[in-house]
């Protein structure tokens, strides 16, 4: 069953190919006999009732500086596809969300990967409060009593933007840190939105697991090592992968957030695990697949296309 794929994604030239999960997907999309097409989220536009992108037909190859070939630019009407890859990373501001509400014009007819209206109502930091007895004292908040007195009842925290990626601006925080006020000015004068704070969790330093779910059923997990002194654990900043598997505490955690992805069409979730802790549901642009294929040899992007192939078929 050949399908026509859309890739909405960030610029493809300077993706690292060994570890982009995007790229991985197209390229198993390809093998399996798909047409790809690519275009960034600002060559998305709306035209008279029809949602369209100005972007290339598009060849993989994993072959570094030369892993891609573009065709001839055109524009296509979205509503005619089979698929669009809605994978740009966050940050999840207003032209995030624009783009969900473009999308889910034409979704389900086109399948969107993920399912637009719900990235958009469930952003990886606010999709966790579904599930408070998975998770670490959590708050929301802008007010800064608020933010002192929940460092009061807790200690250490952890705080960040709420609608942040990749470890950027994610700040420990100790009971005698004196930056607090500093840091909300900092953030209050860049951003209008609430931040986040949780319990520090000490079990960090053992790693940040990353679970793969597919349709709502876990399929592996990598484990994110914190580099020497450093708190984030993401390998945007160091951290470093390793192979690990599941315990029964995050079966447990899969077992009771997966009928909620696979109800709300959010095929491709990466979870974020400390100790015994849900601390995030990404379903806006996931990664980790390349690296679990390389320590488990577990084909995810094979399982991805086989879930995407079914609700098509269906």
């Amino acid at each position: 069953m050949a399908l026509k794929v859309a890739i909405q994604m960030d610029p493809i030239a300077p993706i690292n190919i060994d570890a982009d999960s995007t790229f991985r997907v197209g390229l198993e999309a390809q093998a399996r006999g798909h047409e790809l097409f690519y275009y960034t989220p600002d060559r998305l536009f709306f035209d008279e009732g029809r949602v369209c992108a100005r972007g290339w037909p598009i060849t993989l190859r994993r072959e570094k500086g030369n892993h891609f070939t573009l065709g001839a630019e055109q524009t296509i009407d979205l509503g005619d596809w089979d698929v669009v890859l809605l994978r740009q990373d966050p940050p999840f501001d207003m032209g995030y969300i624009t783009t969900t509400h473009l999308l889910e014009r034409i979704h389900p007819k086109t399948l969107i990967v993920n399912d637009p209206f719900w990235v958009r109502n469930y952003p990886e930091k606010l999709l966790v409060l579904e599930f408070p007895d998975l998770t670490p004292p959590t708050m929301i908040a802008r007010d800064l009593g608020a933010l002192r007195e929940f460092r009061a009842r807790h200690g250490e925290i952890i705080i960040k933007p709420l609608y942040g990626n990749g470890g950027a601006g994610v700040f420990r925080l100790e009971p005698t840190d004196r930056n607090l006020n500093s840091l909300h000015e900092m953030f209050t004068s860049i951003s209008s939105e609430p931040l986040i704070a949780q319990k520090f969790l000490p079990d960090v330093t053992a790693g940040d697991k990353r679970i793969i779910l597919i349709d709502g059923e876990p399929v592996g997990a990598i484990n994110r090592v914190p580099a020497e002194g450093e708190t984030r654990s993401n390998m945007h900043v160091g951290g470093r992968a390793e192979k690990i598997g599941l315990t029964a505490r995050e079966h447990e955690i899969c077992a009771k957030i997966g009928p909620l992805l696979r109800e709300k069409g959010q095929i491709f979730v990466g979870i974020d695990v400390i100790g015994d802790y849900l601390t995030e549901i990404n379903v806006t642009s996931p990664t980790g697949i390349q690296e679990l294929e390389r320590f488990d040899g577990i084909n995810v992007a094979e399982i991805i296309w086989q879930a995407i192939e079914a609700r098509r078929a269906g």
